[in-house]
């Protein structure tokens, strides 16, 4: 070929070749601005509100510390941390408050934030005993009540993500140094790409070799995938990712930047709720704030970034430890610690927070307390306004609580297993029941702990608030009822006497005429009876003798009182008796009050403040009360509830599960079975029943009262529930001993003695050696039959 011809040939090749280039550049310089400019429009229009929701935060009852109280100044401390405030002096102090502790003291200082005024005090602490405490003039305080601690936020969303935000200054610089030295070692350097892992991702995926091509994402990168650009693995969303980071490096310096990926970071899952952020998570690992993680807590949390799921601590330990280890050497690689420290934190355990997300942040409470503040306040002012919510909640119990539905499902589950025992062998299946808790305190009304199932990972349907028969807790009510009768001065119908612990009733099978129906009610094993005194038959829970008292006061009165105490759905039937309506178990817990607090009904409460972001009062909330019954008659009948504790149907309670302190209580069941009963301080309901409300099979005594008495056993321990007391009798109440056989009263001729409660002018008069002669006169002439027993 000529040589011009040639050079003419050469000359159009590389004219098309640099219009197919420049083509090219035009393409990828006008789909480029494209992209970009459309990703800085929705960053932008993401960035125009807040990146995270201020959801509102929910705080626990305010601890009361007392003189006698069994606490150390360290324990002191620590609350106080937990609850956001700073030492005295400290370079930034909490608007919360401060403190300082030392020797045998802790002096508080609330702040212009804080739940309470701004009276400080100081905590004197002896040998593990608080000793007194004054006010800031020196005077002795009774108590003083330490500032609430936080429990959990709201979920934000319907993923249920919860996130604690912190700000950059108050991550350790640990943990900051962790993130860069296993995620992102330049990313103080780089302008939100690392281009030499971005040539390395490219060419793997260029060949195919997407295993092993990595992520090759800056932390400015993950936190573009994280806000803004889902993750479809294509060159396209590279790109994405690429252009979104660069409009965060531009509008954020790299502190703010590292901030948002702090907040947004996901680091796993605790039940059913996400894990974002590093705030949230060192709470949920390890039950403190950011700022206390140590150098081991740094990394472990650090090292989940990588796979949250698969590196879970809670359930691959080793996997998490190894990880760590991973990132502690990386650490000293870039020199952020040495060697030596790098090796201490490598020895040492997850020290991972004990109890599971129900324990901690007792989520069913959270619910419920969710959606009074939605009734109240309206979805949008309840959970977008960074409130605070004040409740009732006590953390201890609440931790207790859960451990003991944990701790004894498995007698329930063996009991199951035995009832269905001929199933089991044939294969076919069967369910387990489900199990709610709600402890008050009786004399506020607060709900100072509750559980809603068994597992809130597995269940978020909350027992506590289900409506189910109530069964034979019920009984006390139609005793209170016959009690007022006699506090009115009016005998029973077909008595001539006022109403006792020792009137008789009929506790033989009877048929009631309801309606256009027959209702024959049978007794638990079909034991029946000719004649029992009104205390034996509520001590062994006797369904004919219950209903046949009823039958005597009313029926209609009977459910009138309960439906004062609570119990909204009884009716005037004979089977309102034996607890045949439906309440919820947080319902009898408010029911049960007129007993535990000498009449007074209190409806249980969770919300007790609601506040701004800053401290300002929104609402408070003030419980209502009622006097249901003549506190006479609260305490006859709880007299009577510790004889079935003491040797009834609940002797277990005692015998069997060991708890010890003065209590009075009552055993349940229906399809379900129950078990209510209370100290001087702390009533507790425990209910167990199945969500296909099939009959479980099991008394009240063997299903609810093991759980009843694992958590008051624990709780009579708290500091704050020890100091439990014998029930005291009001004027116009004497207990005295009477016989068991005759039922007179005892002497020393009859040792085999009870105590009983009676309103004053009802106890027998006669005693059990000279019991009183019904015999007629002709009987007595001719010395015929033999004296019968006073009632």
């Amino acid at each position: 070929m000529p040589t011009n011809l040639r050079a003419g040939w050469a000359s159009w090749l590389l004219r098309i070749v640099l219009i197919i280039v420049a083509a090219a550049a035009i393409t990828f310089l006008s789909v480029g601005s494209y992209l970009y400019f459309k990703y800085g429009a929705i960053v932008d229009a993401r960035l125009q509100h807040p990146v995270f929701a201020n959801t509102a935060k929910i705080y626990a009852e305010p601890r009361e510390v007392r003189p006698g109280q069994k606490v150390t100044v360290s324990l002191i401390g620590d609350e106080l941390r937990q609850a956001g405030y700073t030492p005295k002096g400290a370079q930034k102090e909490s608007l919360l408050g401060t403190y300082r502790q030392g020797g045998g003291s802790v002096s508080v200082y609330p702040g212009p934030q804080s739940y309470h005024a701004q009276d400080s005090a100081t905590i004197h602490v002896s040998d593990g005993v608080v000793e007194s405490i004054t006010d800031d003039k020196g005077q002795p305080l009774a108590s003083y009540e330490l500032e609430p601690v936080l429990i959990t936020g709201l979920s934000e969303d319907a993923n249920r993500t919860k996130r604690r935000l912190v700000t950059y200054d108050q991550l350790p610089q640990n943990l900051v140094n962790a993130v860069l030295a296993i995620e992102d070692r330049r990313f103080f350097e780089h302008g939100g790409v690392n281009y030499t892992s971005m040539l390395g991702w490219a060419w793997h995926d260029l060949v195919g070799d997407r295993k092993h091509r990595g992520g090759a994402s800056t932390v400015t990168m993950q936190l573009a995938k994280q806000l803004f650009v889902a993750d479809t693995g294509t060159i396209k969303y590279k790109i994405t990712q690429i252009l979104v980071a660069f409009h965060l490096e531009h509008r954020f310096n790299k502190k703010q930047i590292f901030e948002l990926y702090a907040n947004q970071v996901p680091l796993g899952q605790r039940g059913s709720f996400a894990i974002n952020g590093f705030g949230e998570a060192a709470h949920a690992y390890f039950g403190k704030d950011v700022h206390q993680l140590d150098l081991s807590e740094c990394a472990t949390l650090a090292g989940l970034i990588q796979s949250p799921s698969y590196l879970n601590p809670f359930r691959h330990g080793e996997r998490a430890i190894d990880r760590r280890n991973l990132v502690l050497d990386s650490m000293v690689e870039i020199g952020a610690v040495t060697k030596d420290d790098a090796e201490r934190a490598k020895a040492e355990s997850l020290h991972l927070v004990p109890g599971s997300v129900d324990a901690s942040e007792a989520p069913y409470f959270v619910d419920l307390v969710h959606d009074q503040l939605i009734q109240k306040l309206g979805e949008r002012d309840a959970n977008l306004e960074g409130l605070r919510i004040y409740t009732s909640l006590d953390p201890d119990l609440q931790r207790l609580a859960t451990a003991a539905v944990d701790s004894t499902t498995h007698l329930i589950d063996e009991q199951v297993d035995k009832v269905h025992a001929k199933q089991r062998k044939l294969g076919q299946s069967y369910v387990y029941p489900q199990v709610a808790l709600v402890a008050l305190n009786p004399h506020t009304g607060q709900v100072l702990a509750l559980v809603g199932g068994r597992s809130y990972g597995t269940s978020q349907v909350n027992h506590a608030v289900a409506h189910r028969p109530t069964g034979s807790i019920f009984k006390p009510f139609v005793y209170a009822t016959a009690f007022t009768t006699a506090v009115e001065g009016t005998p029973l119908e077909g008595q001539d006497k006022l109403f006792s612990p020792v009137t008789i009733l009929n506790d033989q099978q009877t048929t009631y005429e309801v309606g256009n129906q027959e209702y024959t009610p049978r007794n638990m094993h079909g034991e029946y009876h000719d004649a029992v005194t009104a205390r034996y038959a509520l001590q062994w829970s006797l369904n004919n003798a219950t209903i046949s008292l009823a039958s005597m006061v009313g029926f209609d009165r009977v459910a009138a009182l309960a439906r004062e105490a609570g119990i909204k759905s009884a009716r005037g039937t004979p089977s309102v008796a034996i607890g045949s309506y439906d309440a919820t178990p947080l319902d009898m817990a408010g029911a049960y009050t007129v007993f535990a607090n000498g009449g007074m009904h209190i409806d249980p409460w969770m919300v007790a403040s609601v506040r701004t972001s800053t401290g300002d009062i929104v609402t408070d909330y003030t419980p209502t009360t009622k006097q249901v019954l003549d506190p006479r008659v609260s305490y006859l009948t709880t007299n009577m509830m510790e004889a079935v504790l003491n040797g009834g149907t609940a002797g277990r309670v005692r015998t069997t599960y060991g708890f010890r302190a003065p209590a009075a209580g009552k055993t349940g069941t229906s399809h379900d079975a129950w078990f209510a009963g209370f100290t001087s301080n702390l009533l507790c309901i425990v209910w167990v029943g199945n969500d296909d409300y099939t009959d479980i099979r099991m008394e009240g005594a063997h299903a609810a009262a093991p759980v009843w008495a694992e958590f008051m056993k624990k709780a009579v321990e708290l500091p704050q529930y020890s100091d439990t007391k014998p029930f005291v009798a009001p004027t116009g109440v004497e207990v005295i001993s009477l016989d068991k056989t005759t039922n007179l009263l005892a002497d020393s001729a009859c040792p085999d003695d009870y105590q009983a409660a009676f309103l004053s002018g009802t106890a027998p008069t006669d005693t059990c050696d000279h019991p009183p002669d019904h015999r007629n006169v002709f009987q007595k002439i001719f010395g015929l039959g033999t004296p019968k027993p006073g009632n």
